[in-house]
Parts: structure tokens; C-alpha cells; sequence
């Protein structure tokens, strides 16, 4: 019996898909039989004729959300490098696991890998890279805190560190299992709600929108 979580897709054209991903789900394979299941292997084997490796962009396998996956090289291509010169726009809404008494603001602050602890990153003005995040906050729901980030740069758990780290809102997403309360995958409350890039054919600029479950 197949019991793999269904893969929502939004908008499929000849060269690219746009895809709804589920919290708990891998953007790409990971290391092993076990971790091949992922956004870019269910494209592969849903459209003839893609490519070896879709992916242009990721998003953390706890993270849901919009994603959009090449079919083909040269989509793959102008797409990769839309993301890699930040051309791309990406919103996120996200549930903080307590009350925030600022308004809004931006968060620049540096940050690596935690070697020790992969895949955890960790504040460090020496060595780290500066991630940079304009956030505002939405509503007061329950004792928790809606909030919408908007990403400026695009690295590894940026979102989930500036949100927990003393130095950022000092305050962990819901559900985060490296950073904040959350005990398994599938729980954090982190959505990529918009994303904005152009088409790698005609330069057509496109949003696509997904409401997030929570």
C-alpha cells in the first residue's frame, strides 16, 4: 500500500513545476536508500523526460511550502541563477512560540554551520556569514505570534535561528525541533507562503501564493 504523503502541484509548465510542499518532506535526496524520497525525486518520476537533478532551491525538510522544480537544463540554469543573485522574492509565514512586543524590523546577523552538531547553525561574529531578514508581525493568536519574514538572503535554517537567537526575536518557531519545543519532523510552523521569479523563457515575472495550514 503507497503510503507517501501526497506532492500538491500549483502550476506546471514545459519548462519548470511549482509545487505545495509538506512539512516532513525532503526538497531533494539526502544520504542513503531511506532518504531518496523527496520533492525532486516525486517531479522526476511524475514528468517524462525531466532532468537528473531538478532542484534550483530548497527549502528544510520541516519547512512547507512553494517550491519551483526545473524540468529541463536551461530552466534549471536561468532559474539557479535568479535564486543565487537574489532576483527571486520569497515571503514566509511563520507561528513564534511566544509573544512579540516589536512591530517590525530587520535581522542581519552572522551565522555557520555548528561542525559539532550538524545540521544546527550557530551565532558566530568571527567566521559566520550575515543572513538578513525583514519581518513583520501579523497577529497576537493564543500566546503565539503570527509573523511574515521576507528573506533577503537565502541560507541554511536562516529563518529558524533569527527567529530563536537572543540576538534576533529571541523567541523559537512552533514545532522546531532543533531550535525550539518541537519533537519530530512535520511540526514546525513555517510556511513559504509566496515566491516571485521570472520565467526562464519568456522573463515573464511570476507569483505564485499558498496559504499555510495554521
Amino acid at each position: 500500500m503507497d503510503t507517501e504523503p501526497l506532492l500538491e502541484i500549483l502550476h506546471t509548465d514545459p519548462a519548470f513545476v511549482v509545487v505545495n510542499k509538506v512539512s516532513g518532506m525532503l526538497a531533494a535526496p539526502g544520504r542513503g536508500p531511506d532518504k531518496v524520497d523527496s520533492v525532486s525525486d516525486r517531479v522526476k518520476r511524475m514528468f517524462s523526460g525531466c532532468i537528473e537533478q531538478p532542484a534550483v532551491h530548497r527549502l528544510d525538510m520541516d519547512t512547507s511550502g512553494l517550491m519551483v522544480v526545473a524540468r529541463t537544463t536551461d530552466a534549471h540554469r536561468h532559474l539557479s541563477l535568479q535564486f543565487q543573485n537574489r532576483l527571486t522574492r520569497k515571503r514566509y509565514i511563520a507561528l513564534l512560540d511566544g509573544i512579540l512586543d516589536e512591530n517590525e524590523g530587520t535581522i542581519e546577523l552572522p551565522f555557520r554551520l555548528d561542525l559539532e552538531n550538524r545540521p544546527l547553525q550557530i551565532y558566530d561574529e568571527l567566521h559566520g556569514k550575515t543572513g538578513t531578514t525583514h519581518w513583520k508581525k501579523m497577529a497576537v493568536e493564543d500566546g503565539q505570534t503570527r509573523i511574515e519574514f521576507i528573506p533577503v538572503t537565502g541560507r541554511t535554517h536562516q529563518l529558524r535561528l533569527h527567529a530563536h537567537h537572543e540576538k534576533g526575536l529571541g523567541i523559537p518557531i512552533v514545532g522546531d525541533p532543533f531550535y525550539g519545543n518541537g519533537t519530530g519532523p512535520g511540526q514546525l510552523k513555517l510556511h513559504a507562503c509566496e515566491l516571485t521569479f521570472a520565467h526562464p523563457e519568456s522573463g515573464e515575472m511570476l507569483t505564485f501564493h499558498s496559504e499555510p495550514d495554521f
